[in-house]
Parts: structure tokens; sequence; C-alpha cells
């Protein structure tokens, strides 16, 4: 988990922590993906290149275990509800299918959806300070 927080999130955001952990726990929980944060995390082109065996830098990330651990014990941010998908905040993709929920941490964060379900379909603008322990 700290691995998946620490390369997909803005280490200086526990909230872009707290959202990227919570979609790697809405995949292990969904039955679509594998049932375990390492297989998640490991699978080929979801996660950042070298997500697993890149070296990490955890004094640039203070918040990072105490993050990590805090999903692992059940905590989900609010407001990534079910999403399973982020990318970059700034990347615009053409797809019409992809509801946004909630832009943190330096990601957009959205679940797909049939393209007439979908009522956000640009990134929300950024918000901080919701998981903040």
């Amino acid at each position: 988990m700290e691995r998946a927080m620490y390369f997909e999130s803005n280490r200086s955001s526990r909230d872009g922590m707290v959202a990227v952990g919570s979609v790697v726990m809405n995949r292990v929980e969904s039955g679509k993906y594998p049932h375990s944060v390492c297989g998640v995390v490991s699978q080929r082109k979801q996660f950042a290149p070298g997500v697993m065996n890149k070296r990490m830098n955890t004094r640039t990330a203070p918040k990072l275990r105490e993050a990590a651990q805090s999903v692992l014990e059940g905590e989900r941010h609010p407001l990534v509800g079910n999403a399973q998908f982020f990318h970059t905040a700034t990347y615009r993709a053409s797809y019409n299918n992809m509801h946004y929920v909630l832009t943190t941490g330096g990601n957009a964060f959205y679940e797909r959806r049939d393209a007439d379900l979908v009522t956000q379909p640009t990134p929300l603008p950024p918000i901080e300070g919701i998981t903040g322990k």
C-alpha cells in the first residue's frame, strides 16, 4: 500500500495518499482484480512503472506509513466512493464513460459508467483537507 501511495500520489497530500489507497482497496474488494493489495498494485500497466521495485525515499513522505496503515485498517477517502480509477489531474482523456468524483493530491479519480449515466464528465476542482489527521 505504501508503494502505491508513494509512487501514485502527491506525497505532500494525505488526501491524495488516502484516495489512492481507497482505489486500491476498491479494486481488491471488487472481484474483478486480484484479491490482495500486492496483487492489485503489481498488475502490469495499472500503476506507475516500477511501483514494486523502485527505491523509495520515505523522508519525502512523512505521513506515508500512517496513511497506508489507516487505509489498511478501513479508512477510505469519503469522496472516492466506488471509484477504481485515477489519472494525473492535468491529463485529459477523450472517453465518454469517465464519471469524476474527486481531484486531490495531483490526481483525478473516477468511476467507469455507461455514457448515459455520466453526470460529471470532467475532473472536479482539487480539494484537500478532507482526511486530515
